[in-house]
């Protein structure tokens, strides 16, 4: 435990700013799951938080763009989880890596990077980029990394077939959570606000809560409360054209738009604050977070789907399953 507080220390000068930096990760997580086609959605359990919801969706999403053979893959693998922390369809292991956390916070910082809003600085919000020590597996790697490090290191350790399988289990599920994470637009950018959990916001029909809060969670409810039927909305209104799009890009690029989201959207388009400093948000406001929250959860699921099918089995499988997957394709 020293050892993890002195390695914090010297990026955070008083343990208590390294906790309100922390916490609003550990009180607050986006959302992946993954997809399959409205008829034949697997029958994912309901998740204890929208939080929850929002992992579980992305990772269905991804789930409908996997090929065959890469699906049996991620299924075999995931069989292989003896935790107990969650079931092990991918829907179910999207969100594993929050239970995780809760009992090992040294990996509470890889969930998020909190790029200033003030200077776009992804570098420094990723601590320079810490290399993995020698024959370090990536899940024991550094506290103080970023959500951007360890999607490429767990994407390197799951496309290397000599990785000890449990590790490799470990990327898996690390993976399913974290490409969602860093598509949340308060994931991925902070305005000396503790990525919004200092900010009170409310709006009618829904309880006043944290700016961090709705974007977790209450927008996400705005588009449904079922992963399965949230997930297949969304896949039906993916294009070709979008999947293209987006698979041409990597977690850095991922997590730059997201921050410039949060920069326009879920900051830029405040209104004024009340004489108290909180925030009323008008319908407008809502509706576009709840469209910007449907993109992203669209984005991280297919972006997920190209990490893992390059990842098991080769950038050609992706073309093939990503583009021309049918959402009503048999599984």
């Amino acid at each position: 435990m020293e050892i993890f507080a002195f390695i914090l220390s010297s990026r955070y000068p008083s343990f208590s700013e390294l906790f309100m930096k922390i916490s609003r990760k550990l009180l607050c997580t986006f959302v992946t799951g993954v997809a399959c086609a409205a008829p034949l959605l697997m029958a994912a359990p309901h998740a204890m938080a929208w939080g929850d919801e929002g992992h579980m969706v992305v990772g269905l999403i991804a789930n409908n763009y996997l090929t065959a053979d890469v699906r049996a893959q991620v299924n075999a693998i995931l069989a292989n989880d003896s935790s107990g922390l969650t079931a092990t369809d991918i829907a179910s292991e999207a969100t594993w890596a929050d239970k995780y956390r809760n009992a090992h916070r040294e990996t509470a910082a890889w969930h998020f990077v909190d790029t200033e809003i003030s200077d776009g600085d992804i570098d420094a919000a990723c601590f320079g980029h810490p290399t993995l020590p020698a024959n370090t597996p990536a899940s024991a790697g550094v506290a103080q990394d970023c959500v951007v490090d360890k999607v490429d290191q767990f994407t390197a350790e799951l496309r290397d077939p000599n990785t000890d399988p449990a590790e490799r289990l470990l990327a898996l599920e690390f993976l399913l959570h974290f490409v969602g994470d860093l598509h949340q637009p308060l994931h991925s950018s902070d305005s000396n606000d503790r990525g919004g959990n200092d900010e009170t916001v409310s709006a009618t029909g829904i309880a006043a809560g944290k700016l961090h809060a709705y974007w977790d969670t209450a927008f996400v409810n705005k588009l449904g409360t079922d992963p399965n039927q949230v997930a297949s909305a969304l896949i039906a209104k993916i294009s070709t054209a979008q999947i293209v799009q987006w698979q041409q890009q990597t977690p850095r690029d991922w997590s730059l738009e997201a921050f410039d989201l949060a920069r326009t959207d879920a900051y830029g388009k405040l209104p004024t604050p009340d004489s108290s400093g909180k925030y009323k948000l008008p319908a407008t406001y809502v509706s576009n977070a709840t469209s910007v929250v449907a993109t992203q959860l669209s984005r991280a699921g297919v972006r997920l789907a190209k990490v893992l099918n390059d990842a098991l089995g080769g950038s050609a499988a992706t073309n093939s399953a990503a583009v021309f997957a049918s959402p009503f394709s048999s599984k």
